[in-house]
């Protein structure tokens, strides 16, 4: 499956936060939206950076400045890993393993489309395992009564 079709069946609303965002105008949107990453955008709706629930905990843990007063431009991810929606499910699922994050954009023409986390690929791969598996199946009967 191509991450465009799945982004067109899964209805995601897509979550941002805007570099001036303080952190806990972010925390509260990653809380109220049960997500652990939101694109960073400009006003112009393009992706500056990403912002995970690693980069605030890494900032909380570190303790060196006031985080009351921090902004997400000051911890966000600024180079961001991102797939297109021409990429297959399975690509991104490897992006992710091989770089050992949960969740990569979805970027077209610089505008975020949405985001995938690591459970969607996972979810997508198992229901094509599954229908793979009822074709074989299916191939095997059919065989067997010739």
């Amino acid at each position: 499956m191509k991450v465009g079709e799945f982004l067109k069946h899964s209805r995601q609303q897509l979550v941002t936060c805007k570099p001036d965002d303080s952190l806990a105008t972010a925390a509260k949107l990653l809380h109220a939206h049960t997500i652990g990453a939101m694109p960073v955008c400009d006003a112009g709706r393009r992706m500056v950076g990403i912002l995970s629930e690693r980069d605030l905990v890494r900032a909380f843990a570190t303790g060196e400045r006031d985080l009351q007063n921090m902004r997400v431009r000051d911890i966000m991810t600024e180079t961001v890993v991102s797939c297109g929606p021409d990429d297959s499910m399975q690509t991104a699922q490897d992006v992710m393993r091989m770089r050992r994050f949960r969740h990569l954009p979805v970027v077209e023409a610089g505008r975020v489309l949405g985001i995938l986390s690591i459970r969607d690929t996972l979810a997508t791969r198992l229901q094509e395992s599954e229908f793979e598996i009822n074709v074989l199946r299916d191939v095997v009967v059919a065989a067997r009564h010739r």
